[in-house]
């Protein structure tokens, strides 16, 4: 390691630990790094918009956080959970299985995690403990838990970000997906069933069957988006990132023409709002894209390669390591941070060892959302906290049995590749 890396992660350590944002922190410590190595600090803005303005897929990113919030705020949330409510809320820990239900449906949706905990969160714990009828913590963790499975099925901003650093196909990382995120659900719920049992939580009234058909057609145009979003894509007629405009322009005009509830003053402050998330996840993206290229000049990727190839370490227990570390990370790091800046230190050995980067990447997303919930710094249960007033102490003292099945997952995942490779390879993939 040379004086000049040790000063850029000095620097950027330095900065973090004071509170100072991860974007501004990895952006100073890159220019730190340039002026010591004596190289024109006009570079790291070179790099910067190079990597932005070059990158058409990332214009996927803002038109996701656009139709999340659109959707959040055009009753498409509520019209959702009615229609789950009705399929699932008869079975023992109902309302626990309509929050993850509804969290896979949304996830079709807005690709983001915190969209999805903050559009379906509030209405769905509201709903658990009216009347006493779930504890505060355990609504409020399964929520956070579910909330999960947004950025795993399609569409998925982090996977968009994996594939600007990876090369990889976005389609077939969409793809690859959905069923882990299927199989996420199916645990989560097991585990609900089994702890409502447990703990004896109460059944809930069940929705008539025969009104199940007008909550169905209530919720139908909604249910379309994940339908028309993924023939768009899979069936050749938009990129993944002309998707993210037909999705953006889907959820205004079903919300604005089709439900009549969105007004121009309440589309006004979603794009503000939209605006703002998009440049701060650009500006990570930013910093992300200069500090690659400080770790590239100094050949860490490579040197990191060639020595996991001289120990000749078996690919399993590369990526058992890899998953490991992340996990750790996941603790204290946001999961935008460790796709742009953790993971491309791992990839040249990833493609030595012959590991499949679409299995690699997959893997690597369902890590990274696992350290939303993980405490002490996971950013969703912060986000629940904020939007429904549970104490941060209650939800902690209930994610734990959650937390522990997600780890059983992302296991299943990384022992069972075909898991995630199936669908990909059904629509074409060679890997």
């Amino acid at each position: 390691m040379s004086l000049e890396f040790a000063l850029c992660l000095m620097t950027l350590f330095l900065l973090a630990s004071i509170g100072t944002p991860i974007g501004f922190s990895i952006l100073v410590a890159a220019i730190v790094y340039l002026a010591a190595a004596g190289q024109d600090i006009g570079l790291a803005g070179e790099q910067i918009l190079q990597g932005l303005y070059e990158s058409f897929v990332l214009l996927a990113v803002p038109l996701f956080i656009v139709a999340a919030n659109i959707m959040n705020a055009g009753t498409i949330s509520e019209r959702l959970l009615n229609f789950c409510v009705a399929a699932v809320g008869r079975f023992r820990g109902g309302l626990g299985h309509v929050n993850v239900v509804a969290s896979l449906i949304f996830s079709g949706m807005s690709g983001s995690a915190v969209a999805d905990a903050a559009g379906i969160g509030k209405i769905i714990v509201e709903m658990m403990t009216r009347d006493n009828r779930y504890p505060p913590g355990y609504a409020a963790a399964i929520t956070a838990a579910s909330a999960t499975i947004g950025p795993i099925i399609p569409p998925s901003i982090p996977m968009v970000l994996y594939a600007l650093v990876s090369n990889t196909s976005i389609g077939f990382l969409f793809l690859g997906g959905i069923m882990p995120g299927l199989v996420i659900g199916a645990i989560l719920m097991a585990l609900n069933y089994y702890l409502s049992v447990k703990r004896g939580f109460a059944l809930e009234d069940p929705v008539p069957l025969r009104e199940l058909p007008r909550h169905t057609a209530n919720a139908f145009p909604a249910l379309l988006m994940p339908a028309i979003l993924l023939y768009g894509i899979y069936g050749g007629v938009t990129t993944p990132t002309e998707a993210a405009a037909v999705a953006a322009a889907y959820a205004l005009l079903l919300s604005a023409l089709f439900y009549r509830a969105l007004s121009f003053r309440a589309l006004y402050q979603i794009l503000v709002s939209s605006a703002r998330s998009s440049a701060a996840v650009g500006l990570l993206i930013g910093g992300a894209l200069i500090l690659n290229y400080v770790v590239v000049s100094e050949n860490i990727p490579n040197v990191l390669a060639k020595s996991l190839v001289g120990l000749d370490v078996h690919p399993l227990v590369f990526l058992l390591s890899v998953n490991l570390l992340l996990l750790v990370l996941g603790c204290v790091l946001d999961a935008t941070t460790i796709i742009l800046v953790i993971l491309p230190l791992f990839l040249p050995a990833s493609r030595e060892l012959g590991l499949d980067l679409v299995h690699f990447g997959v893997v690597a997303v369902v890590n990274t959302m696992i350290g939303l919930v993980t405490p002490p710094y996971g950013i969703l249960l912060f986000v629940i906290n904020a939007v429904t007033g549970i104490s941060l102490r209650e939800i902690i003292g209930e994610i734990w049995p959650f937390l522990g099945v997600l780890v059983f997952a992302l296991l299943l995942l990384i022992l069972f590749p075909d898991i995630v490779l199936w669908l990909p390879r059904v629509f074409g993939y060679a890997g």
